[in-house]
């Protein structure tokens, strides 16, 4: 059964597994599924087509799901997909995808997505990602298996980022970086 916060606002059709808590002022949409323990902070939005694994914890003011800032998208179904055990710390945004990319922007298990991170349409995050305070990914981002994008960094759009990377504090990426390399 889940906890929800009376002040909280869902909308028929959204789905929660066993033990879920939404927190005060927190806005939950139709197609929204979240999956078994996952805690919502307080004054989160979760619109359009999102699904979140077991045990995630989302932070305050955190927006999941919102339309994918492309001038291309014409409000065609996309989606967000989230991986079990993942953290989305207060005031970080991911976009839903376009319908010009893989239709469905990816954030893998274990990752953990640090205070005011972007994740941007289409993006592809595997399992155990890292990404520092205002890191902000362009659309089409793909990023490996523990891989870790320090804070205030930026990456372009269509960059591919290797398994196990590390990518230093305040750095502008504007091409692919290997796996296992630090930059």
């Amino acid at each position: 059964m889940a906890t929800v916060h009376p002040t909280a606002v869902i909308e028929p059709g959204a789905e929660f597994d066993d033990g879920v808590q939404i927190g005060p002022y927190a806005i939950v949409g139709a197609h929204v599924r979240i999956g078994a323990r996952t805690v919502v902070g307080s004054h989160t939005v979760l619109e359009g087509r999102v699904e979140f694994g077991s045990d995630c914890q989302i932070g305050s003011h955190v927006v999941i799901g919102a339309p994918p800032q492309d001038l291309k998208y014409r409000g065609e179904p996309t989606r967000v997909v989230i991986g079990d055990r993942t953290l989305v710390r207060e005031f970080a945004t991911v976009h839903r995808a376009s319908a010009g990319g893989h239709g469905v922007t990816t954030i893998g298990c274990d990752c953990y997505l640090m205070a005011y991170v972007h994740v941007a349409h289409d993006c592809q995050l595997e399992e155990g990602v890292i990404m520092a305070n205002q890191a902000t990914l362009g659309g089409h981002v793909e990023i490996g298996r523990h891989a870790i994008i320090s804070g205030l960094t930026a990456l372009h759009q269509f960059v591919r980022i290797g398994e196990y990377a590390f990518v230093g504090g305040c750095s502008g990426i504007n091409q692919d970086i290997s796996p296992y390399v630090k930059v």
